[in-house]
């Protein structure tokens, strides 16, 4: 099988911050996104159970480099980077537009990305991608289970009455959720081997994209403004007999409409 995985490097969470145009500072400190993570795993155990290969595919700047080569040390066989200072501040219109035309250029039977990132939280791109490329889109895998020798795919997405089953041609598209198992860590030997594994870097114009095309320019929305949120306030400590103590918190509950 030959997979790909969207990966997407992010701020360390925690440690976001803001620039004075109001985007995120990518420029240190960046790690592999937590959803794109699981999909990973769950690519590299398809790859282990039907053979091929495992790719990634990233659109970010220079110092995205180091969560490509946590991928690599995971398992994944080599890696792309979508580099070009024009890509600063894309959307997600851009970014999906920008990773279509970088899988145009390479083979694969399904590309997997995690359901949203912990820095924009869209949940869109992969749906964007696959819509861009004409694929079948199945979204909130629980589990990803292809038959190569027919060329479909059936996964189990998330419903809320509990999953619904899904079936599509390869290739096609899968974006995974957490239920898709820990990722794995890297070992000494996926550490050290992930050293001379190869990091393809693509520019736009090696994918024909016009820069003015994307970046902060190109985008269709802006964020104008930022709030931290409200402190939370105190916590309440009930110490009471346990009548009195359970009267007390009935009460609470009664105020705020919660019972």
């Amino acid at each position: 099988m030959r997979i790909v995985v969207l990966l997407k490097a992010v701020p360390v969470v925690g440690t976001e911050k803001m620039t004075g145009g109001w985007l995120l500072d990518r420029s240190a400190g960046l790690e592999s996104n937590g959803n794109d993570e699981y999909v990973l795993e769950a690519g590299l155990k398809l790859v282990e159970a039907h053979g091929g290969e495992l790719v990634t595919l990233t659109m970010g700047p220079s110092p995205a480099t180091e969560a490509i080569r946590k991928a690599l040390a995971m398992g994944a066989a080599r890696a792309v980077q979508v580099v070009d200072e024009a890509l600063a501040g894309s959307d997600a219109l851009a970014t999906g537009r920008v990773l279509a035309a970088a899988l145009q250029r390479m083979e694969f039977d399904l590309a997997l990305a995690g359901a949203d990132t912990s820095d924009g939280q869209g949940g869109v791109v992969g749906a964007a991608v696959a819509t861009r490329l004409g694929l079948p889109y199945l979204s909130y895998a629980a589990a990803i289970e292809p038959d190569p020798a027919a060329g479909t795919v059936r996964v189990r997405r998330i419903s809320p009455t509990g999953y619904d089953v899904l079936e599509a041609r390869m290739p096609a598209l899968v974006a995974g959720t957490q239920l898709l198992g820990e990722p794995r860590y890297p070992s000494l030997r996926g550490i050290m081997q992930a050293r001379s594994k190869q990091i393809a870097t693509w520019s736009l114009a090696d994918l024909g994209i016009d820069p003015a095309s994307v970046g902060t320019p190109a985008t269709w929305s802006a964020v104008l403004t930022a709030t931290p949120p409200a402190q939370r306030a105190g916590a309440t400590i009930v110490r009471d007999a346990p009548e009195a103590a359970v009267e007390r918190i009935v009460e609470f509950l009664a105020a705020r409409r919660l019972i």
